[in-house]
C-alpha cells in the first residue's frame, strides 16, 4: 500500500510538470536561469522536460496499479532519479555561482523520491 500511494504521489507530480512543460517549454528554462536561444533548444526543453518527465510519470501511474511493474519502476526511480540528485549535488559543488531555490528544491525532492524509493525496492526484496 505504502508503495502504491508513493508512486501515485510521484505519478502526479511528474504529469503536472511534464504537461506545464510541454505546454511551456520556457518554464523549466526561465526556473532554471537558462536561455533558449533558438528552434533546437525549445525542442530539447520540451522534449526532457516535458516529454521524459510525463513518461516517467504515466511509467509510475501504471506501476502504481500493476504490482508486476513496481519492483522495476521503483528500481527505475532509484537510479535514474539518484543519478539526477547525484549530478545536480555535483554541479551544486562544482559552482562558484549563488544557487537559488530552484536547484535546492529539485535537489529536495530528487533525493527524497530516490532515497524513498530505494528503501521500498529493499523492502520488496
Amino acid at each position: 500500500m505504502m508503495t502504491r500511494v508513493f508512486l501515485i504521489l510521484v505519478a502526479l507530480i511528474f504529469v503536472a510538470y511534464g504537461v506545464a512543460c510541454i505546454v511551456d517549454p520556457v518554464l523549466p528554462a526561465r526556473l532554471a536561469g537558462l536561455q533558449i536561444n533558438n528552434g533546437d533548444a525549445y525542442a530539447e526543453m520540451s522534449a526532457m522536460y516535458g516529454g521524459l518527465q510525463t513518461g516517467v510519470g504515466i511509467l509510475c501511474l501504471i506501476a502504481a496499479f500493476r504490482s508486476s511493474l513496481e519492483r522495476s519502476v521503483l528500481l527505475l526511480l532509484t537510479l535514474a532519479i539518484g543519478l539526477l540528485a547525484a549530478t545536480r549535488g555535483l554541479g551544486a559543488l562544482r559552482t562558484e555561482e549563488v544557487l537559488t531555490a530552484y536547484t535546492w528544491g529539485a535537489l529536495a525532492f530528487e533525493t527524497f523520491v530516490t532515497a524513498t524509493a530505494a528503501a521500498l525496492l529493499t523492502r520488496a526484496s
